[in-house]
């Protein structure tokens, strides 16, 4: 009985102060367990708290510039605006049927996807090759990476007057090398045909930042894959195509997607070779969808017409891109196994 009696009294001394609670009735203690779990939420809403003021330059100039400005432009689409009144009036669809029945909008579209399907293609194989060249490369790689790349810091307006006096039809120094091998050279900038090959040369220019992410995705290839496939016979061709495009599949896809993005709002190079006077006699095949918007936009002051164009070249991109998001999920090999 005494041995009972013990027992009941050392199990409600063990349980403590919860145990002694339950029978007065009275609210237990907070346990340890519930205090962690308080201090967790309270450094954790101190760490939220500072993740958002440390990014609230970048959300503060998302929304002013992006957000805002996106959703203006999707209002001044629909009406008739007065740059010099400020006054709007409303259009319904009459900007995007103007749009439609354009014939240069279509011209200029035409020009932008044949410009994109020339430099696309172009600037990825010339990146990857420069890539595998540095690759290979030991001693002086990271001068030769920087000299390579220092192209694409150069502002545009200095590349196409570099570039002005490089594709001249007459005393360019391109063509003074190809005379040098016997070949003709081109009118670059006046004849229609080489207009949008000059265009993509000039944008060829700016590869380096192609290439430093190719070549980083490179340095990322296991060795041992390669040596493993050298020592089963597989030559070296063989080895590019089976493990190194697969591995690097990722970043490949990743540049050509931005590359697209951007060959489709190209601007800079056909403004600044064929445009920068307010010329109005240059050839129809340097018009670009980006080049006739801004025309549209600062120079006749058809904001509303403007604004229907960049939407439609909004929807273009966006359905490119999902296009290309598609297929590259059944083609992109990743390493999660996705």
């Amino acid at each position: 009985m005494s041995s009972a009696h013990s027992v009941g009294v050392t199990g409600s001394g063990a349980a403590g102060p919860r145990a002694a609670a339950e029978l007065t009735d009275t609210p237990a203690p907070r346990t340890p367990r519930g205090r962690r779990r308080k201090v967790r939420e309270k450094y954790s809403w101190r760490e939220s708290l500072a993740g958002y003021l440390f990014i609230s330059p970048w959300l503060i100039g998302f929304l002013t510039f992006t957000v805002i400005s996106m959703t203006w432009s999707l209002v001044l689409s629909f009406t008739d605006y007065n740059l010099a009144t400020g006054s709007q009036t409303p259009a319904g669809l009459d900007n995007y049927r103007l749009v439609v029945e354009d014939p240069k909008v279509i011209t200029s579209l035409l020009n932008t996807f044949v410009f994109v399907v020339l430099s696309v293609p172009l600037e990825l194989v010339l990146a990857m090759v420069l890539a595998l060249l540095l690759n290979t490369v030991r001693r002086g790689s990271g001068l030769f990476r920087t000299l390579l790349y220092l192209p694409k810091m150069t502002p545009a307006v200095a590349t196409a007057a570099v570039f002005l006096l490089l594709l001249n039809g007459n005393e360019g120094a391109i063509n003074a090398v190809l005379e040098l091998f016997g070949i003709p050279g081109p009118q670059w900038l006046s004849d229609p045909s080489w207009v949008k090959p000059s265009i993509v040369v000039m944008g060829l220019w700016g590869v380096g930042g192609s290439m430093v992410l190719l070549l980083a995705a490179l340095r990322n290839v296991p060795r041992e894959l390669h040596e493993a496939a050298a020592v089963d016979g597989a030559s070296s061709s063989r080895r590019f195509f089976s493990i190194t495009v697969p591995m690097i599949s990722p970043t490949v896809f990743f540049v050509v997607v931005v590359n697209t993005i951007a060959a489709l709002q190209v601007f800079d190079q056909a403004y600044l070779l064929f445009y920068r006077d307010g010329n109005s006699n240059a050839p129809d095949a340097a018009l670009f969808y980006g080049v006739y918007l801004f025309q549209q936009a600062f120079q006749q002051f058809n904001f509303g017409l403007a604004a229907a164009m960049a939407w439609l070249l909004f929807v273009i991109i966006l359905g490119i891109t999902a296009v290309q998001m598609l297929v590259g999920n059944r083609t992109v090999h990743y390493e999660g196994g996705r």
